[in-house]
């Protein structure tokens, strides 16, 4: 069944920022969700009037969850505007448990702003500046934090998700309970899947082989930087130096069913069968030719 959003009732004096296309504040079925609109693709590499990332959104959240990290619930559906049906991605708001009270969100930006120790301001991706956060922060046991960036980092990189910054991960204060802070939901996996694949790409990567691993091991790049540099993820897990990314690897890869991932995909009825079949396609190129290797490499040496 495919939902029909237009109806519900939206939340005027609620808002939400980021770049990536309109979102509104609606509820549906009792729950508070934030409705993303696809983005304009114009003056995008690609030929569609609107990028995928309503479809990214939904099947990399869903993703998440199904390797056992906890990350928002999305639903895909339409919302009519100005007579014209969009596909759009409604995303639970983790911030309220019923309308009228709620938790406060803190970006990783800010909390990184904390930091008082540090010289590094908060917007800075820099993987050594990242880690130093991450162990000194107060918010919630470093341990803990350090363990979930590090499963959410191995995850993107499965995904291919090229825009995972500060701004877009981070924890929860709940001032009813001593404002006791926890780790997010992961959320923002608009930027996985490569959004702006248009069928023409998407037919290019299903027919070559070049094209495809060209998108496996040259681009995407991870938004965080090392030496400078936006990480490359075959290079930097590949090379094993960091013991926690590691140890997320031995984590993840043996939960990943690609039957699952599969089943999940084909039972979205918005999806065509093209990209049904892009989506598959590079899901399990990224799994075999990324994570397993690297898996086997680091994480198997004594078997």
């Amino acid at each position: 069944m495919i939902i029909d959003f237009t109806s519900c009732r939206r939340i005027l004096h609620k808002a939400y920022n980021g770049a990536n296309g309109k979102k509104i504040a609606i509820v549906y079925e009792g729950a508070v969700y934030m409705l993303k609109f696809p983005p304009s693709a114009e003056d995008k590499p690609t030929t569609l009037s609107y990028t995928n990332s309503c479809f990214s959104e939904h099947i990399g959240s869903r993703i998440f969850r199904l390797l056992g990290i906890d990350a928002q619930e999305t639903l895909l559906g339409t919302y009519v505007v100005r007579g014209k049906t969009k596909i759009v991605c409604a995303c639970r708001d983790f911030t309220i448990e019923k309308e009228g009270s709620g938790k406060i969100f803190y970006d990783f930006c800010s909390i990184k702003n904390t930091v008082i120790d540090s010289a590094h301001e908060g917007r800075g991706t820099e993987l050594v500046d990242l880690e130093e956060a991450l162990s000194l922060q107060q918010f919630v046991a470093p341990d803990a934090v350090a363990r979930f960036f590090w499963r959410m980092f191995v995850v993107d990189a499965l995904l291919g998700n090229f825009d995972r910054h500060n701004g877009n991960w981070g924890f929860l204060v709940d001032p009813s309970d001593n404002w006791r802070a926890s780790i997010a939901p992961v959320f923002d996996c608009g930027s996985c899947l490569l959004p702006q694949a248009d069928e023409t790409t998407m037919k290019l990567v299903l027919a070559d082989e070049e094209a495809l691993n060209a998108r496996i091991f040259q681009f995407p790049t991870s938004a965080i930087h090392e030496h400078g540099r936006k990480i490359s993820y075959y290079d930097f897990l590949m090379a094993g130096e960091h013991d926690d990314c590691n140890a997320a690897l031995a984590e993840i890869v043996p939960r990943v069913e690609l039957s699952a991932i599969y089943e999940l995909i084909d039972q979205e009825p918005l999806l065509s069968d093209l990209q049904k079949a892009f989506y598959k396609t590079y899901l399990t190129a990224r799994f075999e030719r990324l994570l397993l290797p690297a898996y086997k490499k680091h994480c198997c040496a004594n078997d």
